[in-house]
């Protein structure tokens, strides 16, 4: 292989499966499950927003469901 390469007149192209891969989503979460995540995440070294989504993630293949019960 050489040992030196010239990119210069390259044209990038983006990802065409970009678009699914992620959805862009505008949530509103409680301050304090926010600073739960943003913890975990100085423990982990992982961004919040990707805890959150690995989280979800887990319940969603788990099929966990919320128990809740409402008094009338």
């Amino acid at each position: 292989m050489r040992k030196h390469y010239d990119f210069s007149n390259m044209k990038g192209r983006k990802n065409p499966y970009i678009k699914y891969l992620k959805q862009p989503v505008t949530m509103r979460l409680d301050n304090d499950i926010v600073a739960y995540f943003k913890s975990m995440a100085q423990e982990t070294g992982i961004n919040y927003q990707t805890l959150i989504n690995l989280y979800l993630r887990d319940c969603a293949i788990n099929r966990r469901k919320l128990n809740l019960k409402w008094e009338s």
